[in-house]
């Protein structure tokens, strides 16, 4: 229902002032008349770019990405395991590291020592590692669960699972024509998933974004042309990124 502000608002201000006190937030969206709303360089069926914007820049989920794990670079020590490649593992780990893994799931990458399947665990080391980072992984295993009992496994008592994972995203194309692009996530999926293999007390979810972010990220716009605060404001029903930090039983 429209608020007596809302009602007068509409009767005495242009357009232009309705637009920009609803991007603020201080006029209800019921507030809002039909028509009001300009959609711009957004008035259109493709994205502004595709494949995430990586031609653009960098792309609005790596924010939430490399927020998460500069937050968490104390975990990165000790043997760390990436998948891919070992970027994250350089970059937030530094001296901490003592030694660095890589796994990809098909030979010929130059950068990976292990070849293995999250999904059966052959290939991946049991009960070796201090922290593994999976970031933008598990969309693209199709038998999820059973990769996430994985990354359990081969963590030493005490090891630290980073993981992020994709909420309102595009299909990855290249991953969905490689080895598919099975799943987006919540929080609620996130954790059901990790408390079926770690302790419920040792997992912990975050969600990243908000409606603009979303927007943004879907027309492949990148993270540096969004505001910080733009890009920092959380709502919980429009969930850009997950991410998850999950212990190893042994942890204090």
């Amino acid at each position: 229902m429209t608020s007596p502000l809302g009602r007068l608002a509409r009767r005495v201000l242009p357009g232009a002032a309705w637009r920009g006190l609803s991007a603020l937030g201080w006029i209800d969206e019921a507030d809002v008349p039909v028509g009001a709303v300009r959609f711009g360089t957004l008035r259109r069926v493709s994205p502004i770019a595709r494949n995430f914007g990586l031609r653009r820049g960098r792309p609005v989920d790596r924010h939430y990405i490399e927020r998460f794990l500069a937050a968490h670079a104390a975990d990165i020590r000790g043997r760390v395991l990436e998948i891919a490649d070992n970027e994250y593992t350089r970059r937030f780990g530094g001296g901490r590291v003592e030694r660095s893994d890589v796994l990809h799931a098909a030979a010929g990458n130059a950068r990976a020592n292990l070849v293995g399947d999250l999904a059966t665990g052959e290939g991946v080391p049991v009960g070796v590692f201090d922290c593994v980072i999976c970031t933008q992984t598990l969309l693209c295993v199709y038998d999820v669960r059973a990769a996430v009992r994985t990354l359990c496994r081969s963590l030493r008592p005490g090891g630290i699972a980073l993981v992020t994972l994709p909420g309102i995203c595009q299909i990855a194309r290249y991953d969905h024509g490689e080895w598919g692009d099975f799943w987006r996530f919540t929080d609620l999926s996130a954790r059901r998933l990790f408390e079926e293999a770690f302790a419920a007390d040792r997992v912990q979810v975050e969600t990243h974004g908000n409606v603009l972010a979303a927007v943004a990220f879907l027309h492949g716009l990148t993270a540096d042309e969004l505001s910080l605060r733009e890009l920092e404001a959380r709502d919980p029903d429009y969930q850009v990124t997950i991410t998850v930090r999950a212990a190893n039983r042994g942890t204090a």
